[in-house]
């Protein structure tokens, strides 16, 4: 295998040759017509250097080989299965090619495969290192498991992995992903602080928790520190200032970044002070930094901007958004439509969805998840296909019931259609979010925490029924969506329904 096959792999050009092991231990060459270089295909490449890889009795080599196809190739094109297959084959494995595969799988979101070959590495007798760790511990805080958190922190401690700033950056943040801040605040006390990447992982991680005066604290802790914070700590800084509408302090440290710092803002920046100013209903200033901003802004932005559109009812500006976004996504479209609704008009709501359903898109279904005894449970809205989906209902019902009894009133405004508002609750009452709260109360033990993710903003619907069921059973009810944090306790929310 050669050095030329692994150059095609990793940026895609067009060799006209290919260095291969021989048996001998020697390389040789395949010379391939230079006037016709698109005529081999990566696969017939591939294909070549495996064949070679038969015929060769360098096993050092051939693993070698493997290992550079896995990660330089396979894992970084998406080619999973592939890989998979490839590994599956190979008679002996090193520490690079189980690396490649578990860092392969964080990289492609199959998080559930990163954590069984994780387990198939341990099981096979090979040991760990810091980069098997620190793809372990990002996929736990992709996913919110927190079991499999502190099972894999235990592993580092226990196997004496010494800490450096990515490990303790990579803990932080997994530990403020699974809802524990307090145990990341500790981690973040306890390791060195010498890498900018320290602070802006805790930085991050308190944002996210609607932490803002504790972000804007250990930002001052930095400088005191005299760590330069870099674009990362000001994007961090600023979604902190957005989760909590600190507007003017938002402003100052957009400000800070060029006069004290001498860093240009970046798209993620602007779209930073978009998001600011459109959850504090501040849409023309918002728009006007769209329209300042000294690049093109993004889809990012623009939906940033459609949704503020959404939540504080003006379609007019909302219109302007998506006449912007090149390529409409189903969330555009639902953002647009939801304005409609807001506002009751309901021809221009149906109009969208008819322009849906003529170019063939679907609503992105919501998906919660909850972790219980080390397994992931997934649910979609209305999901039947749990094994214990008569049990859950039940206990939706019931809950249902009690919450009402304490003055529940269901926020309709935004379901899509101009239906009764019997028909309106229908669609409600069993969103994703709601699901796994019942499955966590059916499965956990009373006063226990329930810890929910959900890969969309929660609505206002299940935000507010969370509430009412932390009260009426005392329990702490944590949920991470696409947004943020929400701890629900007693009634109350730590976003303090602002998100």
């Amino acid at each position: 295998m050669s050095r030329e096959v692994i150059k095609r792999l990793q940026w895609r050009n067009k060799p006209t040759s290919i260095w291969l092991w021989r048996s001998n231990h020697t390389a040789s060459v395949i010379e391939f017509p230079a006037t016709e270089p698109s005529a081999f295909s990566d696969h017939q490449l591939l294909v070549q250097s495996l064949e070679e890889c038969k015929l060769s009795r360098n096993s050092t080599a051939v693993i070698a080989t493997h290992s550079r196809i896995i990660k330089l190739g396979l894992m970084k094109a998406g080619d999973v299965n592939i890989a998979k297959k490839m590994f599956a084959k190979m008679p002996k494995r090193d520490l690079i090619t189980w690396n490649s595969m578990i860092s392969g799988f964080v990289r492609n979101a199959r998080y559930d495969e990163a954590f069984r070959f994780f387990r198939k590495m341990l099981n096979s007798s090979m040991e760990p290192d810091k980069f098997t760790f620190s793809s372990i511990i990002t996929s736990c805080g992709r996913v919110g498991a927190l079991d499999q958190a502190k099972w894999i922190h235990g592993l580092l401690t226990e196997k004496r992995i010494e800490l450096n700033f990515i490990l303790s950056s990579a803990l932080i943040d997994m530990y403020s992903k699974c809802g524990r801040i307090e145990t990341a605040k500790s981690i973040f006390e306890n390791v060195r602080h010498d890498d900018v990447s320290v602070w802006n992982a805790m930085i991050n991680g308190l944002a996210m928790h609607g932490l803002a005066i504790d972000a804007i604290a250990t930002f001052s802790k930095m400088e005191d520190e005299n760590c330069l914070p870099d674009s990362i700590t000001f994007v961090g800084i600023l979604t902190a200032c957005s989760h909590c509408g600190l507007t003017q302090q938002g402003r100052e440290y957009f400000n800070l970044m060029r006069t004290k710092y001498a860093i240009e803002p970046q798209l993620e920046h602007y779209g930073s002070m978009v998001d600011l100013f459109g959850r504090a209903g501040l849409l023309e200033e918002a728009y006007k930094v769209i329209e300042t901003m000294p690049m093109d802004p993004d889809v990012v932005i623009w939906r940033a901007f459609l949704s503020a559109c959404r939540t504080h009812k003006n379609p007019s500006l909302g219109e302007v958004a998506v006449s912007k976004i090149s390529h409409l996504a189903s969330g555009d479209y639902v953002l647009l439509s939801n304005t409609y609704c807001s506002v009751n008009k309901w021809d221009n709501a149906e109009n969208v969805r008819h322009m849906m359903r003529q170019k063939g898109v679907n609503k992105s279904r919501g998906k919660s998840w909850i972790e219980f005894g080390g397994v992931i449970h997934q649910f979609k809205s209305g999901d039947v296909s749990h094994s214990e989906t008569e049990s859950i209902y039940k206990i939706l019902e019931g809950l249902t019931g009690r919450v009402k009894e304490e003055g529940f009133i269901r926020v309709t405004e935004l379901v899509l259609m101009d239906i009764s508002e019997e028909e309106k609750e229908g669609n409600l009452n069993y969103h994703s979010e709601k699901l796994a709260v019942a499955y966590g109360i059916l499965k956990s033990s009373p006063g226990s925490e329930i810890r929910v993710s959900k890969n969309l903003r929660t609505c206002i619907d299940c935000h507010s029924w969370m509430k009412l069921v932390s009260k009426v059973l005392k329990r702490v009810i944590i949920v991470r969506d696409r947004i943020r944090f929400h701890r629900i306790e007693d009634g109350l929310c730590s976003c303090g329904d602002y998100w």
